[in-house]
């Protein structure tokens, strides 16, 4: 029976592997043409120029504030300029600041109370994009408002609490101090 049970089982493996093919790749159940993406170019095309064109706005109904375009894609005006200091905050720098959140009417979402003063440490913490970028264009004692664009906001998720999807924002910054980071370790 042994020599059955071998034949047997060398005839199935036999069989198995004769019958076994080169398995081909099987392609995708959905393909995608692309059109979700050029679909979707034309809405962020489409958001960005209506974001544009308020901001756009709100700098025509100020004629006596001079705006700055930033090379990121928002504008921003100083209410109170430093022209003493020539140290602005730079990675790894710990900035104390305040702000505050109005949406693009003019409304408070947030108001410099409800946010408290904020410890951050540039571009190793995770902030709005935005401020981020912001707080590096400013000096001590300085106040600047700053118009974002929803990309360069919340962006498309918001914050999950008062601003919405893709709402652009006013923050209004005041740095009032920032270390460089060897400093604040050295001194604790």
């Amino acid at each position: 029976m042994t020599n059955n049970f071998k034949s047997i089982f060398v005839l199935v493996l036999l069989f198995s592997l004769l019958s076994c093919k080169q398995q081909q790749a099987r392609m995708p159940i959905s393909r995608s043409s692309g059109t979700f993406m050029k679909e979707s170019i034309i809405r962020n095309k489409k958001l960005i120029a209506g974001e544009e064109g308020k901001i756009d706005s709100i700098i025509k109904s100020n004629p006596t504030i001079q705006y700055i375009p930033s090379k990121k894609g928002y504008w921003y005006h100083y209410d109170l300029k430093n022209d003493k200091d020539t140290l602005r905050p730079k990675k790894g720098d710990i900035v104390q600041f305040d702000y505050e959140i109005k949406d693009f009417k003019g409304n408070v979402v947030y108001s410099e109370i409800e946010l408290k003063p904020q410890t951050y440490k540039v571009d190793k913490q995770n902030i709005m994009m935005g401020l981020r970028d912001g707080i590096k264009l400013m000096h001590k004692n300085e106040t600047v408002t700053f118009l974002f664009p929803s990309h360069m906001a919340f962006g498309y998720h918001g914050d999950n609490k008062r601003i919405g999807t893709n709402e652009p924002i006013i923050c209004t910054v005041t740095v009032t101090d920032f270390k460089p980071e060897n400093t604040i370790t050295t001194e604790n």
